[in-house]
């Protein structure tokens, strides 16, 4: 009987580590056609957010996102639950509830086993169930690689919606999962991650950002991202480019998953993390003498990663404990916007 290929092994890349590095993707983008000229797109590409969104009327907003990757774990089902997980979060960082998703499936017909392309299409199917929404659909390719993810509908009034451009100064910033799921991926791919090392990253990649839609109704919380491929820093930079603002994060409250400072310092880190920071390394300021493996936390590239806040500062105490409460418990309070040159300092 043949033995099963590692879905990690059919990949060059995995996860969100796959993104093209955000110099990139400034470079393809830059010819696009303005949107502005349609006023019912309340956001489109100017401000890099997480999803395009539509108003169709005083009381409806429509939000539309697609995101998929390649594997970054070998068990096809999590594979799925991941992919999906990550998908709908775009739906969350913008203050809405999804309603329904469509399935983007590209696989090797010839090397992977029906029965494991079932088990990635159940475990999407499984999270967007958990998330109150249907697969009604999607499309199929045959693909060198595994590629699975959705495209995601979502829906929110004008007044919940919450783009990554509206920071103000003397907002506080809350993260609210912990990071190192590229670090974690990375070790995966060397075999020197162990079973509950591969269950704490997929049970922080599973966990589904709802959190983002009652965050959405709160006044006091005034910008929303997730934080992805591009790191923290590259997600924290789009914040801070589009609302004009300093970024100060303290490094010493970064929330980390239980390994990652260990992984990192042994060198398991992925090539999208030294991309991230050739891409956007000239708008941050770092400590001095601050060791590469620290630098690579600050640039992984999280799959599924956690919501990026910026909300009131008197107000933030309170939205913290309703973090955690709401089952996050690495949520953390890692610094402030004030005004200034647009980027980031970190301490």
């Amino acid at each position: 009987m043949n033995e099963l290929p590692r879905l990690t092994s059919l990949a060059h890349g995995g996860g969100c580590g796959c993104k093209l590095a955000p110099s990139v993707l400034r470079e393809l983008l830059a010819d696009q056609p303005v949107t502005q000229v349609f006023p019912q797109l309340l956001v489109g590409t100017e401000t890099a957010d997480d999803a395009a969104v539509w108003q169709v009327d005083d009381n409806t907003c429509v939000i539309a996102t697609t995101d998929f990757f390649m594997p970054m774990v070998d068990d096809p089902r999590d594979f799925g639950r991941i992919a999906a997980t990550n998908a709908i979060s775009d739906i969350y960082a913008m203050g809405g509830r999804p309603i329904m998703a469509l399935a983007i499936l590209g696989m090797p017909i010839d090397k992977l086993a029906p029965a494991q392309i079932r088990e990635i299409l159940a475990g999407g199917r499984e999270i967007c169930a958990e998330a109150g929404i249907p697969v009604a659909g999607g499309h199929s390719i045959d693909a060198p690689e595994p590629i699975y993810g959705l495209a995601v509908i979502g829906l929110c009034h004008p007044s919940e919606l919450r783009r990554n451009a509206d920071a103000r100064p003397g907002d506080l910033l809350i993260l609210t999962k912990g990071i190192g799921v590229g670090i974690y991926s990375a070790a995966i791919k060397k075999g020197a991650l162990d079973d509950q090392g591969i269950a704490e990253m997929v049970a922080s990649a599973t966990t589904l950002n709802r959190i983002g839609s009652d965050l959405a109704k709160r006044p006091e919380v005034h910008a929303i991202t997730d934080v992805t491929g591009f790191g923290i820093l590259g997600h924290g930079l789009e914040i801070a480019r589009g609302a004009g603002l300093r970024l100060h994060l303290d490094l010493a409250d970064l929330p980390l998953l239980d390994r990652a400072a260990e992984l990192a310092r042994a060198g398991h880190f992925t090539g999208a993390s030294t991309r991230n920071w050739a891409a956007y390394g000239a708008e941050v300021s770092l400590p001095p003498d601050l060791p590469d493996w620290q630098r690579a936390l600050l640039t992984d590239p999280q799959t599924s990663g956690g919501l990026l806040v910026s909300c009131a500062a008197d107000a933030a105490p309170d939205l913290l404990a309703s973090i955690r409460a709401a089952g996050f418990p690495l949520a953390a309070i890692i610094g402030r916007a004030e005004a200034g040159t647009p980027g980031i300092t970190v301490a």
